[in-house]
Order: structure tokens, then C-alpha cells, then sequence
């Protein structure tokens, strides 16, 4: 494959089915940054969605764009797959982040554009910079200085409203300001201040003219009309030519440490009536249907939707099943799917640290998911775990592989009896406190001490026969949580990395802001926080109960089916953002 900037656009394009293409002659354009790869980019049901939902406006059309590859150590031009058309020509550049860890591409991005790095630099001759997505609306603070708005909360309620309001004619600041006032969940950092303690925390947070003192986060009431699914089919992502469907929003269990758990509440399930004749669209075009939520298996129906007979072979998969819901149907359905490997994520090694994390999942739920699973003849498993969890002891690390162990000779026994043993892969993933958890005040392990817990766990299963162990690299964990973590300072860490071409070890060593402080400092119960200025609709009195319920080792219910019935964490009450 051609690898200058024209000729991938053109061949991403080529392999694509379900482009939207709008004549852009009187409409204002917006070129939608994913800030990684096409192929992480396009495996992403959200930046899709956003693409769909911004086309659909009839006096808008929206154009993508991906992270440039490099070409002898530098950037290439930024470059639309739709037509080729540098980014910086677009009336807006819309970055769609999800992840930490893609913040600092935004500035690679920028920079790679021709356009000022800092905001404050940036007349009207250049277009409006804006990003939204979850990074966005747990903490958007680190990015700042480098963006002229964020939106904070769901696309489907606040794309429409934008650009009801946005009028390019108009004097940027002006624009801006009139926006703020009048757009729910539109977030214009310029128009705050930040002021600190001698001790470095956050002393106020303060509107330096007349906007909202707080910024609501937006969330969808109600997803029974909403259908959600790929815009575009393209074999170079993750899934493969798979149609994907959303069925949920939230999380019902409140594992403490998912910040999609609470910055989604309330949990919302599409209906079956909803989402039958949508997978019946997806199977018009491809034999591959990927359900998409943080709580698949909890989908009131789902048994009955994969079972159906749609007159042609379907291939489900899944983006998350619970250890304690798999049953026949669901794993028939991945049998009849030919999967190879099933995932299943005990998260924890201990049942004293699955009560702190509040995973509602036990031991045994665990090892008879891999029975069942083996049983249905799925020959492989990967099994998800985490390490440096609050109150974490090195027993607690021990059981990881204890109960690996314990996977392993119920695998085997059944495995045996198919005539074919098949492999177990262990992920370890560093925990990182994230903002709007319970978790948030919690200090995170030093590299030091994840290395040497992951250490723990792949010497202990070193000589497990079909057993491999993958571990991430904390250093990378490390900066995600002072990404995740941090206050406008940390935008000089960016802007320095940045310089240093993303030297991280060359960059923290030579940075005047700390970045331990951010990560391996415990916060107090008073403290404010950088993020405090949204209003997610839960009561922070609840995330700091359930804090301290974890530290005693206590598990919580989960939400109950009806949301009408609770008042527990704010959501549910009616606040604004809720």
C-alpha cells in the first residue's frame, strides 16, 4: 500500500462501505479527529455515531480524519478519507477522545495542521477546535488550554443543539460566549479561571464572565427510540466487517473502579423490539453482529434476540459477559458463532478484593464459566485481572494466580474430554484511579510496585503448561493516570512531552510540574477536585460512602431495575445531568 497522506485516504476509503458523502458547498464543514489509528479509530462504535449523528444535520457535513503515520521520523498532513482535504480547511476540527493515553496526539495533531498549539493564540482566520467523547467529560482539564470548547455528555443531546447555535459568521469569542450561556453541557475553558493552594491543590474554580459556574453532563433519558449501530463497514478494524449494535448504556453493578459504571448512570437497555429489526439490518450486509455495552448480558432479551431464526447464519459476539450470566442460550450463541476464545473478567484474584471493587462476582461463578465455556467447545479463554487495587496485599496478588490455577484443572478436565486442550491467556491491566469513581481518591501504585506484582504473577504461572501472561506497561498506566487525574498544570507536561517528541521518561524528569502529585498522592475527603466543576448528577457523598465502604471491605447492591425506585447516588432523583 501507497503510504503518503493522499494515497491511504484513498485506499481507507476504497475498503469502506456505508460513507457518507454531502456536497459541502453552503454548509458549514467539520473534519472529526479520532486521535489514533484509522483501524483503532473505525473499531470505535462512538466516533461512527458521532460521524452519523453530525451528517445527519442537513446545513453540516462532516468529514474523518486519523492520527498521521510518520514518514522518516515526522508527522504527515492531516488529510479527510472522504476527500483527501487537510483538516485545517474545515470550519471545525472536532476531536473524538476516548482514552487517556490519545490526549497527547492532539497536540501532534494540531501542531502537524499549521494551527497555534495554545488556544489563546488562535484568531479568527483559524477554525474552532472543540472535542468531546468520555475522556472529555471525566476530566478534560489537561487538554485545556489547546481547545476552544469541549462538550461534555452524549452526542445525540448535544450535537443538534450546538449547531442550532453555531453561526460561523459570528466573531469567534463572541460565538463562544453566546454558546456557553445558551448550550447545556458546552464548556469553553477560557471563559474560567483556576486558582491554587500553597499546597498545589485546586482553591476555586470560577466563571470570568457570564456562564454556567457549573457545566451539566448530558445523558439521553431514553434509549428506547434511539437505535445505535455502525454507519460504516470497513475490514480494517478490530471486528472485522462486523456490524455492531449498541444495546445499553451504564453499568447496573458498580464495580468501584469503571468510570462508565457511574458517568452513565442511570443504566438505560434498549428494547428488543428496537434492537431485533436492527440486527436484521446488519445481517443485510454482513454475517458478523458485534452487541456493544458495558453490561451485555444483563439486556432483558438478549437470550431471545441471539436465538431467533433470521434465515441466515448470524455470528454474535459480545463486548462483555459477567462470570455469573452465561447459560446455555448466550453460549450457544457463541458456539453457533464459531468463537474460539471467550473472555471472562474476575478482575481480582481474592473475594476480599472483589467485595472492595464490588464486582458481585465469586470464585465459583468464575471456574464454571470456563467450564461451561470449554463444555460448549470453545477451546480458549482469556481471563482479565488487575493489579495495584486499593488495599491490594501481595496474598491478594498470590490468588491471581491461584485462581488461574484453579481455571486451569477445571479447563483441563473438561478440555480433555473434547480431545483438544486449549490455551488460557491472563491479561494484567495496572489499575488507574479515574474521576467520578469511588476510587477517585485514591493514590495509585508507583511502577516500581506494579512491575513487581506483575512480576509476581507471571513467576507464579511460569511453569502452568498453556498458560501465557500479558501484563501492560505500568509506565504507560503511570501517565494515564496524571492524564486521568490532572488539573490545567498538566497541559504544561503535554506541551513539553510534546517538544521532547514524546519523551516521557526525558519530559517527567525535567518538568516543573511534579507529575507524582498527581498520581501517587491520596486525596482527602474535602478536597477539590479538577474535574468538580462538572455536574454528573451523582452526589459525590455517594462516591464517598462507597469509598469507605470498599477500604471496610463491603460490598453495595446493585441499581435496581426500576430507577424510579432509587435515590441512592443522585442519578435517579431528577437532578440536572441526570
Amino acid at each position: 500500500m501507497a503510504t503518503g497522506p493522499r494515497q491511504l485516504s484513498q485506499a481507507y476509503a476504497a475498503m469502506e462501505r456505508g460513507v457518507i458523502r454531502k456536497p459541502a458547498a453552503g454548509r458549514i464543514r467539520v473534519a472529526l479527529v479520532y486521535p489514533n489509528s484509522y483501524h483503532v479509530g473505525m473499531s470505535n462504535l462512538g466516533f461512527q455515531t458521532v460521524y452519523r449523528l453530525i451528517n445527519d444535520i442537513d446545513h453540516v457535513v462532516c468529514e474523518r480524519a486519523f492520527l498521521p503515520e510518520q514518514d522518516g521520523g515526522k508527522n504527515q498532513r492531516v488529510l479527510t478519507v472522504e476527500s483527501q482535504t487537510p483538516i485545517e480547511d474545515f470550519d471545525i476540527i472536532a476531536f473524538s477522545i476516548s482514552y487517556e493515553n490519545d490526549a497527547p496526539a492532539v497536540l501532534t495533531i494540531l501542531e502537524t495542521a499549521g494551527l497555534p498549539l495554545p488556544a489563546a493564540r488562535r484568531g479568527t482566520t483559524f477554525p474552532l477546535v472543540m472535542a468531546g467523547g468520555v475522556f472529555c467529560f471525566l476530566n478534560p482539564e489537561p487538554l485545556a488550554p489547546f481547545i476552544d470548547a469541549f462538550l461534555l455528555g452524549e452526542a445525540e443531546v448535544l450535537i443538534s443543539a450546538f449547531f442550532e447555535t453555531f453561526d460561523p459568521s459570528v466573531d469567534k469569542q463572541d460565538n463562544l460566549l453566546d454558546m456557553a450561556r445558551r448550550v447545556s453541557g458546552l464548556y469553553v475553558p477560557a471563559f474560567y479561571q483556576v486558582n491554587y493552594k500553597e499546597d498545589g491543590t485546586l482553591a476555586e474554580f470560577s466563571p470570568l464572565f457570564d456562564v454556567p459556574p457549573a457545566v451539566r453532563r448530558l445523558v439521553v433519558p431514553d434509549l428506547s427510540k434511539l437505535p445505535t449501530a455502525s454507519t460504516i463497514l470497513t475490514p480494517d478494524t478490530t471486528f472485522s466487517d462486523t456490524y455492531l449494535i449498541e444495546v445499553s448504556r451504564g453499568c447496573p453493578h458498580g464495580c468501584r473502579f469503571c468510570s462508565a459504571g457511574y458517568v452513565y448512570r442511570p443504566p438505560r437497555f434498549r428494547p428488543l423490539g428496537l434492537l431485533d429489526p436492527q440486527v436484521d439490518e446488519g445481517c443485510a450486509l454482513t454475517d458478523r453482529i458485534g452487541l456493544v455495552g458495558a453490561a451485555v448480558s444483563d439486556l432483558p432479551g438478549i437470550r431471545e434476540l441471539c436465538a431467533k431464526d433470521r434465515g441466515r447464519e448470524v455470528r454474535f459476539s459480545f463486548s462483555s459477559l459477567r462470570a455469573d450470566a452465561l447459560d446455555g442460550p448466550l453460549v450457544d450463541a457463541l458456539k453457533k458463532s464459531r468463537v474460539k476464545t471467550a473472555t471472562i473478567a474476575p478482575d481480582a484474584g481474592s473475594e476480599r478484593m472483589r467485595r472492595v471493587v464490588n464486582k458481585g462476582v465469586t470464585e465459583d461463578h468464575v471456574v464454571a464459566a470456563a467450564d461451561i465455556l470449554v463444555a460448549a467447545g470453545i477451546p480458549n479463554l482469556k481471563v482479565y485481572f488487575m493489579t495495584g487495587l486499593p488495599t491490594e496485599t501481595d496474598d491478594d496478588v498470590a490468588a491471581i494466580v491461584d485462581l488461574v490455577k484453579r481455571i486451569k484443572h477445571r479447563f483441563l478436565q473438561t478440555s480433555r474430554g473434547k480431545g483438544r486442550i486449549g490455551e488460557i491467556t491472563v491479561s494484567l491491566s495496572s489499575f488507574v484511579p479515574k474521576p467520578f469513581t469511588p476510587f477517585q481518591w485514591v493514590a495509585m501504585d508507583d511502577v516500581k510496585t506494579l512491575k513487581r506484582k506483575n512480576k509476581m504473577v507471571k513467576t507464579g504461572l511460569k511453569k502452568t503448561a498453556n498458560v501465557r501472561v500479558h501484563a501492560d506497561v505500568p509506565r504507560w498506566a503511570y501517565l494515564q493516570g496524571v492524564i486521568a487525574r490532572g488539573d490545567r498544570r498538566v497541559a504544561d507536561i503535554l506541551m513539553l512531552a510534546h517538544r521532547n517528541r514524546g519523551n516521557w521518561p526525558q519530559t517527567f524528569k525535567a518538568s516543573p510540574v511534579n507529575p507524582h502529585f498527581y498520581v501517587h498522592r491520596e486525596r482527602g475527603p474535602e478536597e477539590r477536585f479538577p474535574w468538580d466543576f462538572i455536574d454528573p448528577g451523582i452526589d459525590k457523598s455517594f462516591l464517598l460512602k462507597e469509598y469507605r465502604r470498599a477500604l471496610a471491605g463491603r460490598s453495595s447492591a446493585p441499581c435496581p431495575a426500576d430507577p424510579s425506585k432509587c435515590s441512592i447516588c443522585g442519578v435517579c432523583k431528577g437532578r440536572p445531568g441526570g
